[in-house]
């Protein structure tokens, strides 16, 4: 089952601390780092996919149109 996209910024956040906490083996730490490239690569996906879906929600007079999308952070 494929994680949520709140649920990949979770795990994120969790290998932040892990290695920010410097306690891990260089072996570790590359792996983690991998991981979360990985993730930030799915997430950025996510983003770009809603964003397209909202452009395309958008609808004026019968016909499709572009708007810009600006996301909020919630951080």
């Amino acid at each position: 089952m494929e994680m949520s996209f709140e649920e990949k910024l979770q795990e994120l956040e969790s290998i932040v601390e892990k290695l920010e906490n410097g306690q891990l083996s260089l072996d570790e730490s590359i792996d983690l780092f991998e991981k979360g490239i990985k993730l930030v690569r799915e997430c950025d996906a996510n983003l770009k996919n809603a964003r397209m879906k909202v452009e395309k929600l958008i609808e004026e007079n019968n016909e499709l149109r572009s708007e810009p999308c600006e996301l909020r952070d919630t951080g």
